[in-house]
């Protein structure tokens, strides 16, 4: 598989990604999350990436996102950025 498409939320600590994992826990989508949450550009999109090869992201989050499968969502994964939820698209 040389390419996939996922979405992300950005955040700045790990507690606050924790409570966003709740957050889907209760029904909420991962997209409206993004939308209210993420402190990437992409949250306005509902934290859309689009698709992506290897070697195009920072290790830390690429490795996370190819470990997943589709409509599947990372724990927090650390990145220089902050902390990241992944969400597997395709």
């Amino acid at each position: 598989m040389s390419q996939i498409t996922a979405r992300h939320i950005l955040v700045e600590h790990q507690h606050e990604a924790e409570d966003l994992l709740k957050k889907l826990a209760d029904n909420k989508t991962f997209e409206e999350l993004a939308q209210s949450y993420s402190k990437c550009p992409s949250g306005r999109d509902g934290g859309m990436l689009g698709q992506f090869g290897r070697g195009q992201m920072v290790a830390p989050f690429e490795e996370a996102a190819f470990a997943l499968e589709v409509g599947e969502t990372s724990g927090p994964v650390q990145t220089q950025f902050g902390y990241h939820l992944i969400k597997r698209e395709a």
